[in-house]
């Protein structure tokens, strides 16, 4: 069997609807795969498999973050989060960082790499995607559990910046998703609730408990929801703002707690 040349990946890639079947095949072909190696990474992505569970990492900030099969998938438009938490870090900052609802903890690696002396603590509930960010951030305190549960208490009130990328799609609207999102990732990050707020509306009604004074909360969520989104950080005594990336399609709300 002869090694599948560039045009050849090219033509399968997109014959099986993938639109930058371009840019996948030199991702694919970089792995200096043997040529029956690559005929199964091709395989698995034209039967739908997401191509960074095919390449075992993506890009995000600029830096190779390993992704697992069955963990939630770092996107592009969640760059714009880190990098709005990051502008409220100085350089040589040691602020306490809480990224939650962590996956494969891309978010958090990629504040670290910016500003290394930030401390960083992380929480997921899905063992395989605690697992994942622990390879991620090997250095960094990774706990398993819902939310805040798993947390050390010796961490309430000290929290300076909270990130959160929290399931915000309404459970009526999965099926709205591209199907290797549906198909692949796990179903607790992606789904909301029935109003798609239900994990943004138990972070934030916590998130006071955990943070300093004057200390900020970060969530990405969707054009549709910012207003809501904004609606639930004010009722829970923060002072908000949304912040957006029309470049990446990106949606944050920043809040600031009250004193």
């Amino acid at each position: 069997m002869q090694k599948l040349s560039y045009p050849q990946l090219v033509l399968r890639l997109r014959s099986a609807g993938c639109v930058f079947a371009e840019d996948e095949a030199i991702l694919l072909l970089a792995e200096n795969a043997s040529e029956s190696e690559l005929t199964q990474l091709a395989d698995r992505r034209v039967s739908g498999e997401p191509l960074e569970y095919v390449l075992g990492w993506a890009n995000f900030c600029g830096h190779r973050i390993l992704v697992d099969p069955g963990v939630f998938v770092p996107r592009r438009r969640t760059e714009f989060l880190a990098e709005s938490a990051l502008a409220l870090t100085l350089p040589g900052s040691s602020v306490v960082v809480l990224d939650m609802c962590c996956g494969t903890g891309a978010v958090g690696a990629a504040m670290l790499a910016a500003r290394p002396a930030i401390r960083l603590y992380a929480s997921d509930i899905a063992p395989v995607a605690v697992a994942c960010a622990r390879r991620n951030l090997p250095r960094c305190r990774i706990y398993l559990g819902d939310l805040f549960d798993p947390l050390p208490v010796s961490l309430k009130g000290r929290v300076q910046i909270l990130v959160a990328n929290a399931p915000y799609v309404p459970t009526t609207s999965i099926h709205l998703m591209p199907s290797e999102a549906r198909d692949h990732e796990p179903l607790s990050a992606l789904d909301g609730g029935a109003d798609g707020l239900e994990v943004q509306r138990a972070v934030l009604a916590h998130a006071g408990e955990w943070l300093t004074t004057g200390g900020h909360a970060l969530m990405e969520t969707s054009r549709e929801q910012a207003s809501a989104t904004l609606k639930l950080f004010t009722a829970n005594n923060f002072e908000a703002r949304l912040a957006r990336s029309d470049d990446v399609d990106a949606t944050v709300v920043i809040g600031r707690l009250h004193h």
